[in-house]
């Protein structure tokens, strides 16, 4: 275990039943990162979070803590929960309602047998570092939900713990509540150096709030990173698809031009465009197998046909705009191709055109995916340029979308 490692879990098994709820899960966590599990509903990450926390035991492998084993199936060796110095942070805050902000702050110092100016004096620092100064006599159901969140961190980092857990935390808010609490809890854990484990299913929380995520699928973790190595490289097509919008469209690939990996899109008529991808590793890369090309929708631009883009370039893909819907900040476009497949994008700025407008995609992209569509993509940076035209052209005004 590297000395910058706080929490190792190696292997790790839980069992309810004849259900694999965690299945073999392998993760690191440094000292003073925000480590996040990322995952739909039922992929373990919460009873990966207790088990880590001591709430429930593993069936197989072993948690290091601080480099000491906490849990270890083969040696047998099982530290309960009080004995691991780990603040957590439930779901549903857990704060008790016949208590004030004080007493429920106060209660794991009593616990520990802290009394006297010694316990007012950490509960109220505790309280300043979270914004709750003069609210320690307050009853708890008194609170709002983002007040009640600040008193279940304040509860969990009152006791100087080494590790936090945060059980997604922000479920329970408003949605700019749990903006602003995001920020609160990045800007506190920076000041603390403290090394958090979050648990989401949130991938805006998880993007914006982590050094590291681990995103897991039926109980296993898919893959490991940064925000960035995740939603430009994501190794799998659930990763690919639960982080981020993709646009995918099916296609053939061609023989590599210049280092670049090209996908052919067709339709009955033909080739419709060839589409090649500045990032790509030509191993295992041959002419003519299946491909899917898939692109974050931030990467297309929307550009008419007035504007003069050749429709016989490289990355150029013709498509109709078959509903534009304004949503207040942006305009959702759905774009058909000619392969029978269509598009959905966010626009961005002011538009106003006519259904019925025909499309172009262009720009040389750094990542696109080959293969069937369970197998490993490359995604990310793809054509940066959509052009229009139609008997009657569209008029965007300003607008380049991406």
């Amino acid at each position: 275990m590297a000395e910058d490692t706080i929490l190792q879990l190696d292997g790790i098994v839980k069992l309810f039943g004849k259900v694999r709820a965690v299945d073999g899960s392998s993760l690191e966590v440094k000292r003073g990162e925000i480590f996040t599990l990322l995952g739909p509903s039922g992929c373990g990450k919460t009873t990966t979070l207790r088990m880590v926390a001591g709430l429930e035991r593993p069936d197989g492998g072993r948690i290091l803590y601080k480099g000491q084993p906490v849990a270890d199936t083969q040696r047998r060796v099982f530290v309960p929960p009080h004995k691991r110095n780990m603040g957590m942070v439930f779901q549903s805050y857990a704060i008790w309602p016949h208590m004030t902000v004080f007493e429920n702050v106060a209660y794991p110092l009593r616990l520990r047998g802290v009394k006297g100016p010694e316990l007012r004096d950490r509960v109220d620092r505790v309280l300043a570092l979270v914004g709750l100064t003069g609210m320690a006599e307050r009853p708890a159901p008194m609170l709002s939900g983002g007040q009640q969140q600040r008193v279940a961190i304040c509860r969990a980092l009152v006791y100087e713990p080494d590790l936090l857990l945060l059980d997604e935390p922000f479920s329970n808010l408003d949605a700019k509540l749990r903006n602003q609490m995001r920020v609160e809890v990045k800007l506190l854990q920076r000041r603390l150096g403290i090394s958090v484990l979050f648990v989401t299913h949130d991938q805006v929380e998880a993007l914006t709030l982590s050094d590291r995520i681990a995103v897991m699928s039926e109980g296993h973790v898919e893959q490991q990173g940064t925000p960035a190595e995740m939603y430009d490289k994501p190794a799998t097509a659930f990763v690919r698809d639960f982080l981020g919008q993709t646009v995918s469209m099916k296609g053939t690939l061609v023989q590599p031009a210049g280092g670049k990996v090209g996908v052919s899109l067709t339709s009955g008529t033909g080739t419709v465009a060839t589409v090649y991808c500045l990032e790509h590793s030509l191993q295992e890369v041959k002419p003519g197998e299946p491909a899917y090309l898939s692109i974050r929708p931030e990467d297309i631009n929307v550009i008419p046909k007035a504007n003069g883009v050749d429709s016989s370039q490289p990355n150029a893909i013709p498509g109709v705009i078959e509903t534009l819907l304004f949503v207040g900040d942006r305009f959702e476009a759905r774009i058909g191709i000619p392969s029978g497949e269509s598009i959905l994008l966010q626009l961005q700025g002011a538009l106003s055109g006519p259904r019925g407008s025909h499309q172009r995609p262009s720009r040389t992209p750094h990542r696109a995916r080959h293969g069937p569509d369970d197998a490993a993509p490359r995604c990310g940076r793809l054509p940066r340029h959509l052009s229009a035209h139609s008997n009657g052209p569209p008029e965007f005004p300003g607008f380049e979308a991406g």
